[in-house]
This record gives structure tokens, sequence and C-alpha cells, in this order.
């Protein structure tokens, strides 16, 4: 039996953090599957760059996400339960995948294996870097010296305080996954439609509003968060982009000006969200009074 050694938290890679930030906080991450033009990989392959997916995108390749299945959330577990930890899990939102699920499976598995061992796996309800703040808060809150059940709870309270905001480039992407019709997709693209989504309390995205141009689009982003903040205050706020990160650096700067916030982290929407966004998404996470 190994020996206890405290607990790490583990989420998986629709965090969309930074490399560096996953290395800095030595963050224990499960990555999901997809398929390009039915050729696999793995969201971490170093053979499909974040660039490369993207442009693949752009040229009308098929795009094919697969959540992480039980056998694979078991290895995962399994790997840092030997070496001695207790888990506490931050699951992508069970609105938009059955991973959540399937990492409760895992853990109802490796119980008897692990009868010494502990695992809570939370529901985020939340995606891309908004499930990357709330693990942010959660590596906080351990820091601080917080017990597993302790950051759990806060997590479950708060999750719903995280705010999404989003907007695409291209509607077509959005009407291939489902979210709106062919008729919204071609009108709004003749238009000049920019849809602002959000994901709402029940871990679902959702469209939130319509807005003509891309750059009111972004400018509507911010505005949005001035309307859900409340007397929230926000030490750090993360923006992610689907390869546009001019754009996403106007949003930052937006925010910087009508927020005084100084402290951001940056990143690409990986493949797995990117896949139903597509390119040009801007997506603004921040702690806020509601959704």
């Amino acid at each position: 039996m190994a020996e206890n050694k405290g607990y790490r938290i583990t989420t998986d890679n629709n965090v969309d953090l930074p490399d560096s930030y996953l290395k800095e906080h030595n963050l224990a991450v499960t990555y999901f599957t997809y398929t390009i033009d039915d050729v696999a990989y793995s969201s971490d392959d170093p053979n499909m760059g974040i660039h490369e997916f993207y442009d693949k995108m752009r040229g009308g390749s098929v795009v094919k996400t697969q959540q992480i299945n039980p056998d694979q959330a078991i290895d995962f577990f399994r790997t840092y339960l030997q070496e001695g930890y207790d888990l506490l899990h931050v699951a992508f939102s069970s609105g938009l995948s059955g991973t959540f699920n399937n990492m409760r499976l895992a853990w109802d598995d490796l119980r008897e294996e692990f009868p010494e061992r502990k695992v809570i796996v939370v529901d985020s309800l939340c995606a891309s870097m908004g499930q990357g703040l709330l693990v942010h808060k959660a590596l906080e809150l351990q820091k601080e010296g917080k017990s597993m059940e302790e950051v759990a709870r806060w997590l479950e309270e708060n999750r719903l305080h995280l705010c999404h905001n989003f907007t695409v480039e291209d509607l077509a992407y959005l009407h291939r996954g489902g979210r709106i019709s062919k008729t919204t997709a071609v009108v709004g693209t003749m238009l000049g439609i920019k849809p602002v989504l959000h994901v709402d309390d029940a871990g679902k995205l959702v469209p939130e509003g319509k807005i003509r141009g891309r750059k009111q689009s972004l400018i509507a982003l911010v505005d949005n968060m001035e309307r859900k903040l409340g007397g929230y205050q926000n030490d750090v706020v993360f923006i992610s982009h689907g390869d546009c990160e001019e754009d996403a650096l106007f949003v930052k700067d937006l925010v910087e000006k009508r927020f005084g916030i100084k402290a951001f982290v940056m990143g690409y929407i990986s493949p797995i969200i990117g896949a139903h966004s597509g390119p040009g998404t801007v997506a603004l996470f921040f702690m806020g009074e509601t959704r």
C-alpha cells in the first residue's frame, strides 16, 4: 500500500489552460480524443499542432470528438492512486459530455482496489477556460491549506458564478453541431450576424444574443461582463480563442480599460471544443453574480 501523499487536483484538457500553466502547477490532465477526416488524434498529440488543426477546419476537414471512456478514466485515476494520492477531479460539464459520469463510474470500479484512497469527482458545469478558471480557484484553495472536501464544497457552491461569454466568427460550425438551424446560419452569415453565447446553469452552451458585426460582438462580450459582475471583484480573468489571438487581445484591452483588471490567463481553445465552435471563436471567463 502506497503512503498517503495528500490529494491532487486533476482535470481534463477541456480546461484549455496553456502548457506553461499545467507545468507550473503540476496539474494532472486526461486527454480527449478526436478525428480529422477519420484520422484519430489525442488532444496532446504532437503531430497535430493547434494552428494546423484550425487551418484544417478552415479548409473544410470534418472533425469528430469522443468523450473520455470509462477504461481511459480508470487508467488515469489508477496512475495517481497507486502513487498514494487522493484525487479531486474537476470534470467537463455534464451538460456537454458524458465524461463526468464516466469518471464517476471509473472511481466506482476502483474502490475495491484502493480501499484506503478517496476520489471526489465534481461536475464543473463549465467549459473551456471557464473550467480552467474553476480549476485555478481549486488550486488556490488547496495552496491555502483547504482540505479536499472543503475545496469540492466550494466548487459546487460557486460553479454557477463562473460566467462564460462566447462569440463565433463562422456560424457554419454552430449549425453542424446542432446549436442553430441551417436557415439561421445562412441568413446570419448574409447579414453579418454574430451570435453571443453563454453556458447556462445546466452547463449547456446556449445563445444569448445576436450582434451585427465582428467588432461589436467582441465589445458585447465585455458589455455582458459588466452586466453580470454584480458585486464580484475579479483579480484575474481568463480568455480563450480559436486561433484569433488579435481579437482575444482586443477583448483583453477592453476588459483592462473598463475594469482595471491587470491579470489575465490567455490560451487557445482546444480541438475538442474548437471542433464545435470553429476558428475565430473568442471566449471570456470571470466570476459574476449570474451566468
